[in-house]
């Protein structure tokens, strides 16, 4: 499945470890320092450990609770920190779009565009972020099931592009609360596509009283673990320097200083299955 990512992503073509692949960053562009630092401790970690790496960064939030929510530090100044880090490190970047304007302007800067969950039925932005020729990932929406997600896929590469890959993110269960249904991971693999398993944000308690959304930081190995032994391709996790300070998605998000130690047992999860 990594061949994909290798036709596309420079960063992915000598890659022969057979590990899955990381997303990981911080849920928003912040500042350049912190994403400077976080891309560059995870690439570090990432190379130790011969696990393909993509640095995440959401350049602007669109989907927020409350209107006084942080949504970003700008969109022009963020993207171009997201095209800094991808040319001092070495790595790809992914970003989010939300309206079909934004593919143009975000592939300029970025390698992947990211479709979020909420907007995977969008057939104008689908087909939008596919005409760019960029690896386009599409996020399962909490309301579909795996089987759906084969439409999301048609229409990507019915636009001219081969190079999608989709991650699940959980399912809406009850009021304010996600589970993940591991079932979704394998039948998404079906369609030819890498599956992702977004660890981070499957552990969300959405919609809190207090208009700031809650999680379960403590099942993201899990969560995690979970996914690598039923065949994900890649991970996706948020992850900050202080998760507590996090202008965004701070309650769901794994400490910087404890992603090594993460990633160390997952790839001995992953060597048990293969």
């Amino acid at each position: 499945m990594l061949q994909t990512l290798a036709n596309t992503l420079p960063h992915f073509r000598n890659t022969n470890s057979g590990q899955f692949f990381l997303m990981a960053g911080p849920c928003v562009i912040e500042g350049e320092d912190m994403a400077l630092r976080i891309a560059e401790q995870v690439r570090h970690i990432t190379d130790k450990l011969q696990i393909p790496y993509i640095f995440k960064g959401s350049y602007r939030k669109a989907n927020r609770s409350r209107l006084d929510s942080y949504t970003g530090i700008g969109d022009e100044k963020a993207l171009r920190i997201l095209e800094k880090v991808g040319r001092e490190t070495g790595v790809p970047t992914v970003t989010d779009i939300h309206e079909s304007e934004e593919a143009a302007m975000a592939a300029e800067y970025v390698d992947v565009l990211q479709i979020p969950a909420f907007l995977c039925r969008q057939t104008d932005l689908l087909i939008a972020a596919a005409k760019t020729g960029k690896v386009v990932n599409v996020k399962k929406g909490q309301f579909l099931s795996g089987e759906s997600m084969q439409f999301a896929v048609d229409k990507v590469r019915q636009s001219g592009n081969e190079n999608v890959i989709l991650t699940d993110r959980g399912n809406t269960f009850g009021y304010a609360d996600l589970v993940v249904d591991f079932r979704n991971l394998p039948v998404m693999r079906e369609f030819g596509v890498p599956v992702v398993m977004d660890v981070t944000h499957s552990l969300q308690q959405p919609n809190q009283s207090s208009g700031v959304t809650g999680g379960k930081p403590a099942l993201i190995e899990t969560i995690a673990k979970a996914a690598i032994a039923v065949g994900a391709d890649g991970l996706f996790i948020e992850t900050h320097p202080t998760p507590a300070t996090a202008k965004s998605d701070g309650a769901n998000m794994l400490s910087l200083d404890r992603l090594e130690d993460l990633l160390v047992k997952l790839t001995r999860v992953r060597e048990a299955v293969r």
